[in-house]
């Protein structure tokens, strides 16, 4: 492999970034947990995880390399991250296999090569990797707003008036207390009766008893000793702070960004899904 600065070698991959493969950490445009994502590229989803290197080779073909040696491919995207230089090369022992094609949208190009396109396929070879389409919504979209919401959490956060939130208090299978008004949804914009935010609500204290698939609950590092918690599920996504509010997103309310309040449960559950919830190493 080389880096995008060399000269064209005709069998290079010019590497253009990488993302990480692992229970805690995974595309989650793949899928709603670790092992759907490993199946989305027909992996195996072994617990130590892979490396995901996007680059072109020396037609400008894409190419979606799956390497073994996930130290190094963190090692490379922690240096990028701050800012430095790494050559990422991993060696051809690692690599597991070469997908065509590229998962996510990559904005960059290798210099001295046709531009990206999708190699030319032989018989009996698969589909290319394609980035979700952005103009439809489902539930790839879905998860890739809630990565949205997670990286940029307080520029989302400030939008919202608490006395406009959500309220995760609804009793399981009931409406919320008080009275309601014609359209399902109580003054000041709340949507404590929501169906499909209860049924979210409902299924992430489920994992609580039940542990779902590897990789649908996450914990990541926040500010001020908190956490961030990413649950998906069957038709959800759930992006909340233990010690702030949650978002939620439906494949039913395309582009809708739903905010729940603490309440008297949501800390309660949160703290719960943070005690079970994958993290990275």
């Amino acid at each position: 492999m080389a880096g995008t600065d060399d000269a064209v070698d005709e069998d290079a991959l010019y590497v253009l970034t990488a993302l990480l493969l692992t229970p805690a950490q995974y595309p989650s445009v793949l899928g709603d947990d670790y092992p759907a994502a490993c199946a989305a590229l027909g992996l195996t989803p072994y617990a130590e995880g892979y490396g995901l290197v996007l680059g072109q080779d020396s037609g400008g073909a894409r190419w979606t390399v799956v390497v073994d040696d996930v130290s190094l491919v963190a090692v490379a995207i922690a240096s990028w991250d701050c800012g430095m230089d790494y050559d990422l090369s991993p060696g051809e022992s690692s690599v597991v296999s070469a997908l065509p094609g590229w998962p996510l949208a990559v904005a960059v190009a290798a210099p001295g090569v046709p531009e990206p396109h999708d190699p030319e396929p032989e018989e009996g070879d698969r589909a290319p990797l394609t980035p979700p389409d952005t103009t439809v919504w489902g539930p790839a979209q879905r998860r890739l707003g809630a990565d949205e919401i997670a990286l940029q959490w307080a520029e989302w956060r400030q939008q919202i008036d608490d006395a406009d939130l959500a309220s995760a208090d609804t009793p399981e299978g009931g409406e919320p207390e008080g009275d309601k008004p014609e359209g399902g949804r109580r003054e000041g914009g709340k949507h404590e009766g929501h169906e499909g935010v209860q049924r979210a609500l409902k299924e992430a204290r489920g994992y609580v008893d039940s542990a779902p698939p590897v990789g649908r609950v996450r914990s990541s590092f926040a500010p001020g000793g908190a956490r961030t918690l990413r649950a998906d599920g069957p038709g959800w996504s759930m992006v909340a702070r233990t010690d702030d509010i949650a978002f939620v997103l439906l494949d039913e309310e395309p582009c809708e960004v739903i905010p729940v309040g603490r309440g008297a449960r949501l800390p309660t559950l949160l703290e719960a899904l943070d005690k079970m919830a994958v993290r990275p190493s």
